[in-house]
């Protein structure tokens, strides 16, 4: 009996232990796209605007993450433009200015069900964010994004930040108003040394 004891608290602790370490760390958030540590995979989009200067075109599929290579590189999965991903959006094309040197690269995917609508949604978020820099695209998988990437279908927002293939850092919330812009920015150093 008391043998049973022992391994029942010994199960619910590491039951408890489990449930812990799968809850996200910052305030809002929830557990959406590839972690740190995991390998990013190719994956195929339409651009739709932005990024001008890229010597892609509006309309053109590509692999954006493989044309970036293993550069560092912000992956924003987004199914919301509120303000607050508006201003990440302008900060992230300020930040890729300001680290030049490391050749940092950033593009928004739109997620909805409706490719259409998602495509539209991308020209009308490029045009109000100002992004010089930055890609609008619309991945093939235009509902949740690449299948193998797991983003949830809950978030708002997914952003994986990658180096060398490999996420460094990973941040999403379910709701784009809780966005914490500091810390997705505070990240960035994740991937940029």
């Amino acid at each position: 009996m008391k043998n049973f004891f022992v391994l029942g608290m010994a199960l619910a602790l590491v039951s408890a232990t489990t449930a812990m370490a799968d809850k996200p760390a910052q305030k809002g958030a929830m557990k959406s796209g590839l972690q740190p540590g995991e390998n990013v995979g190719p994956f195929y989009v339409t651009k739709c605007a932005g990024a001008e200067e890229d010597g892609v075109a509006e309309g053109k599929n590509l692999c954006y993450r493989c044309r970036n290579g293993s550069k560092p590189q912000v992956m924003v999965f987004t199914r919301s433009n509120d303000p607050k991903v508006t201003e990440l959006v302008s900060k992230l094309d300020a930040a890729i200015g300001a680290n030049a040197d490391s050749k940092l690269t950033v593009f928004v995917n739109v997620l909805n069900e409706d490719k259409d609508d998602a495509s539209e949604m991308a020209k009308k978020f490029a045009s109000t964010t100002k992004a010089k820099s930055i890609p609008f695209v619309v991945p093939n998988e235009n509902a949740n994004g690449p299948d193998n990437y797991g983003i949830n279908p809950k978030a708002d927002v997914t952003i994986v930040m990658a180096n060398e293939g490999n996420v460094k850092a990973n941040y999403s919330v379910a709701n784009a108003k809780k966005l914490d812009i500091d810390a997705v920015i505070g990240n960035l150093g994740k991937i940029l040394e």
